[in-house]
């Protein structure tokens, strides 16, 4: 696996005397870090970078000699040559290098790349590892230091390779069956199947409706207005017999305490932070993806805020619990203060040694970013309440009786004795219950006590679908599976949503729904006799925000992938796979065998698919058009699913893109005809047609060459050509007061945008400088904006392709 960007390289010379032989050469990673532990190090330290991976396999290339018992073909990119020079020259001159890239068996790797290409001798090179960024772990390692792990680096080799023979073969398989441009990967493509199949479910998903009852409950001879919420212990299918029973309740039904029931319980803290727990709690309190996550945690690793944050190991050093004691036992007493150590239970763990936790835990707060305050007050919490004394709780249930049927109300309540780690941090949920149980506070009951019935409900219910995976949930699953490691996780989510166009994240609207709610009301706790009544109610339900949809092209690559590639489909085999790599790096199962084992029946079904001319075929027919009889059909086109009316050689076929909430899978006949009454002519407006229409970024008019977003709100089908009117109106107002110059006859504007002024010149923006002696937009002369676009274009000519920079994978 690459390691990029933030995880960069640096190089430490320590300087004996300028020139001669005696330094000292370390090795670490990122410039951040390198900051950081330059103030451990002290003076006479020389701060190099190299800037990620000094080695990797060949970009256009497979990168494997297959019949050399798959030996990869490292090469040093064209950016690198610099750096590798270099640290090498360097190096020669040191006594001593010390290869200090992270403990995980990425880090092991970029040392053993370091060592082999460096040509570093094995008596003046030392491995040495942290993780955390303190001048006691890093004087530590150095008095401290190993050889490089051979097994360590066997198993990150193995996942490369194997992800790459997995990526550079069956990537051309799609690109004939399917379409061009897409990809396959080991982890990516199950991942990708995970939110396929979860849609499958929903789809086949039934909401049977069913009726609950609750009723409120007044105590006999309690003081004051004490009222007791309860819900009956059975529930009813249909309307007929939740109304049966709520006539039951009137008309004379007395009610009684037939058991109390009181019991103390304990509720315990969750353990610290691993990279998935940090991943999925980061998501549900701050709503960072796990991309920002990884950022964030990174950045605070690297300044020496947090131990590494690459782990799925749970255990806090002995140092560490200590500190953390104190830090309680200061904060809220003896009595808050629990010592206990977590056990891991994560499939393979072994990323690192320790969870992630701040490096010095008397600090409650840090310098930062607002995301970097956020994410370490998360992580602090997390670690300080992991030993925290447990909460104690009083629970209360208190079953209700009626003379007159079986069924029981239940009410049930819940107080706090001691607080504990509560009094700190709460552990979040992914998928939150509609309803929450009542934690009201019961008072003092005796049983055989009367309680009158003040209302009694029953509301229609259904039950809800399974919920469509979240960033977080996602990465729960994946690793429950035993799918990918804490390395992987980030990166094979961002590979899916945002490079091939299978999934994306999405917030959409719920839908209207309408309920049946029967009432019992006006009780009398003489007479029992209340008035039962019925009523709708109007709900919106749904609503989902920031979760994963399959779009129809990852739907449509899975189904290939099944059909053909079972093996690298299934979650077990995956799981395996894995397990694989964990015995490699303890050295069990030597990695070339691993490879090999895969490879052959794995090369032979891609030759049988390539032998195969047929095309997966992704279209679904509808049915026909009631007005004119033509088919209709929906399929995959070049720039995504559509609808087509008409067959053949048909010379009037249509075609309309599909809505974004829309899939070929799930589309109806009737919603697809909709779909061909767009582009819509609304109306005329000083003899020029107004058209709405949906496109790429939704819904918009069209007029005199020009176009307006819609409203939110505002629907294509039927907007008035009022609405378009004022909705024109109003943009071409705001377009005015934004136009702060205009050169017409060289179609320049000077416009004041959302990010400061620019010039607009044939379709193309010019951004204005802006700054101390930047002259204003509104005192350019055309000479001025005539010299900006010729300079911007100048520039933008000689720069090379800009490079992003990768995550790790």
């Amino acid at each position: 696996m690459e390691k990029t960007g933030v995880n960069d390289l640096l190089c430490i010379s320590i300087k004996t005397n300028e020139g001669n032989m005696g330094e000292k050469l370390v090795i670490v990673e990122s410039p951040a870090k390198a900051k950081t532990i330059e103030k451990f190090l002290g003076k006479g330290y020389t701060v190099k970078s190299s800037f990620g991976h000094i080695c990797d396999l060949p970009k256009t290339a497979l990168g494997i000699d297959i019949e050399n018992g798959f030996k990869p073909n490292y090469q040093v990119p064209a950016d690198k040559k610099k750096v590798v020079s270099e640290l090498k020259a360097l190096a020669d001159k040191a006594e001593t290098v010390y290869l200090a890239s992270d403990e995980d068996r990425e880090g092991e790797a970029i040392a053993w790349h370091l060592q082999n290409r460096l040509g570093l001798k094995p008596e003046n090179t030392q491995r040495i590892v942290f993780h955390e960024i303190t001048k006691n772990a890093i004087l530590d390692a150095v008095q401290n230091p190993r050889s490089v792990d051979e097994n360590l680096v066997n198993a990150q080799q193995a996942r490369r390779v194997l992800d790459r023979i997995v990526g550079f073969e069956l990537s051309p398989v799609l690109w004939r069956k399917v379409g061009k441009g897409l990809s396959a990967g080991r982890v990516q493509s199950v991942a990708v199947k995970l939110i396929v199949d979860r849609e499958k479910e929903i789809q086949q998903f039934s909401a049977a409706p069913f009726y609950k009852v609750t009723g409120m409950f007044h105590p006999e001879s309690a003081a004051g207005k004490v009222k007791l919420s309860a819900t009956l212990d059975g529930k009813f299918a249909t309307r007929e017999e939740a109304l049966e029973f709520l006539r039951k309740c009137n008309g004379g039904c007395r009610f009684s305490i037939s058991s109390i029931e009181k019991k103390e319980a304990l509720r315990y803290p969750a353990p610290p932070f691993t990279t998935s727990s940090l991943q999925q709690e980061a998501s549900r309190k701050l709503g960072f993806s796990v991309s920002q996550t990884m950022r964030v945690a990174q950045a605070l690793y690297e300044s020496g805020k947090i131990t590494y944050m690459r782990t799925d190991s749970t255990n806090l050093s002995s140092l560490a619990i200590n500190t953390i004691k104190q830090t309680v036992t200061e904060s809220y007493g003896e009595g808050y203060s629990k010592v206990r150590q977590f056990h891991t239970h994560a499939k393979g763990a072994q990323e690192a040694h320790e969870a992630i936790r701040p490096t010095y835990a008397s600090d409650r707060t840090i310098e930062g970013t607002p995301a970097e305050k956020k994410l370490y007050d998360l992580i602090w919490k997390r670690a300080v309440a992991s030993q925290m004394a447990d909460a104690k709780v009083e629970r209360t249930t208190i079953v209700i009786s009626s003379d007159k049927f079986p069924e029981k109300f239940i009410c049930e309540g819940e107080q706090i004795l001691f607080d504990g780690f509560l009094k700190l941090y709460i552990e979040g949920r992914d998928d939150e219950p509609e309803e929450e149980t009542l934690s009201q506070l019961i008072p003092d009951l005796a049983n055989g006590q009367k309680m009158d019935a003040l209302s009694i409900e029953a509301m229609q219910k259904f039950a809800p679908k399974p919920p469509r995976y979240s960033e977080a949930s996602l990465v729960k699953k994946m690793e429950e599976l035993g799918i990918g490691r804490p390395s992987t996780y980030a990166p094979t989510i961002t590979t899916i949503t945002s490079k091939r166009g299978y999934v994306v994240k999405d917030s959409r609207p719920g839908v209207k729904r309408e309920s049946v709610k029967i009432t019992l009301d006006g009780l009398s706790d003489i007479a029992g006799t209340g008035t039962i009544k019925e009523t709708i109610v109007k709900e919106t339900v749904g609503a989902e925000k920031n979760r994963l949809f399959p779009q129809d092209m990852g739907t449509v690559v899975t189904h290939y992938l099944e059909d053909n590639f079972k093996e690298i489909m299934d979650y077990g085999f995956t799981a395996r796979i894995e397990e694989d790599f964990d015995r490699i790096a303890e050295g069990k199962l030597g990695w070339t065998n691993l490879i090999s084992a895969f490879y052959s029946p794995f090369h032979h079904t891609v030759e049988a698919q390539n032998q195969e001319k047929t095309h997966v075929n992704s279209e679904r027919e509808l049915g026909v058009d009631p007005k004119d009889g033509k088919p209709v059909y929906v399929r995959l086109g070049k720039f995504g699913p559509l609808a087509q009316k008409g067959a053949g050689e048909d010379p009037a076929k249509q075609f309309a893109s599909l809505r974004k909430d829309q899939s070929i899978e799930t589309i109806t006949l009737e919603e697809a005809l909709k779909l061909f009454e767009l582009p819509r002519h609304v109306g005329d407006i000083d003899g020029k047609a107004v058209v709405s229409a949906i496109g790429r970024f939704g819904a918009y008019i069209k007029y005199d060459g020009k176009f307006f977003s819609l409203a939110k709100g505002q629907d294509p089908y039927t907007v008035s050509i009022e609405q378009a009117m004022e909705l024109i109106q109003a943009k071409e107002e705001a377009a005015e007061k934004s136009l702060i110059k205009e050169f017409a006859e060289e179609d320049i504007q000077i416009i004041n945008g959302r990010y400061g002024p620019y010039i607009k010149h044939k379709g193309n923006n010019y951004k204005i400088p802006k700054g101390r002696g930047a002259k204003p937009a509104a005192d350019f002369t055309l000479e001025d904006c005539r010299n900006l676009i010729d300079n911007t274009e100048a520039t933008n000519k000689k720069a090379p392709a800009r490079k992003t920079a990768r995550t790790r994978k």
